[in-house]
């Protein structure tokens, strides 16, 4: 009983260490995170300044919605970079720690650990971004409808695609160590996911893309959850689940490539 009492106690409490570390590592490096988030206001900022200096284009209806799109797109992309980075990074962190091994040593198994991992980040991340969001809507003045009921969800649907490559480039941190090359072409492809038009008839195959659209639905038109297509939630969700699938057998791939070359032990 006991046994089987402790396979099923064990993930919780890697869950429950992992929180406490990360926010242990977010009071303690404050400055960094703040920091993070202020970048990413800034780059908001001069897009948004260059929209109103095209205002009197916005003003016909040439540009008509362009704020409200943007302001969505920043907050998914925000959460969308976490979900795929932060895995990555504290593989890399772990790694040249030389602390990575011992982590592969836990009874549940290290994806356990990954998992944890992704899950703390986001729990950790959701009110900071949330209250970016806030600042980026009185920045603009478009105050969009804050659903979370419905949002929640469809937010979850949408970075699960992220989530996938951050499993991906999680594996290959582990064979190739170094990625930050990469982890900065990652933010402008996510950028193209967000911005791809919808009438498009593949667009809706990509990550993140169906997702944010959805989205926009909620926090501009006011749709609850339920009142969207149901083929387009599932569409959405399917989507995603199939990108974080192929992230994870990617991971897993890497993973066993990095044990048989003894790549665990050092950077």
């Amino acid at each position: 009983m006991s046994g089987g009492s402790g396979t099923i106690m064990n993930p919780v409490s890697i869950l429950v260490a992992i929180l406490q570390r990360d926010w242990a590592m977010m009071r303690r490096y404050i400055v960094n995170t703040v920091s993070s988030l202020v970048s990413i206001y800034i780059i908001f900022l001069f897009i948004f300044l260059g929209i109103k200096g095209l205002s009197s284009y916005a003003a016909i209806g040439a540009l008509e919605g362009t704020l409200e799109g943007t302001v969505i797109g920043f907050f998914v992309w925000t959460f969308s970079v976490i979900a795929y980075s932060d895995l990555a990074w504290s593989l890399i962190v772990e790694a040249q720690a030389g602390t990575l091994e011992q982590l592969y040593l836990t009874p549940a198994g290290f994806k356990w650990v990954a998992g944890c991992t992704v899950i703390s980040n986001l729990a950790l991340n959701f009110v900071p971004v949330v209250l970016l969001l806030v600042v980026m809507m009185a920045t603009t003045g478009q105050w969009l409808n804050l659903d979370f009921i419905s949002l929640v969800p469809l937010l979850l649907i949408t970075i699960l695609g992220a989530y996938g490559f951050g499993f991906a480039l999680g594996g290959l941190a582990l064979v190739y160590k170094r990625l930050q090359a990469i982890f900065q072409v990652f933010q402008f492809v996510l950028i193209g996911f967000l911005v791809v038009p919808q009438r498009l008839p593949w667009a809706k195959f990509l990550p993140l893309s169906l997702g944010n659209s959805l989205i926009y639905d909620v926090m501009v038109d006011g749709v609850r959850l339920w009142e969207l297509p149901t083929g387009s939630v599932l569409t959405a969700l399917l989507v995603g689940a199939a990108y974080f699938a192929i992230g994870v057998v990617i991971f897993s791939v890497c993973e066993n490539i990095a044990k048989d070359r003894g790549l665990l032990g050092h950077y």
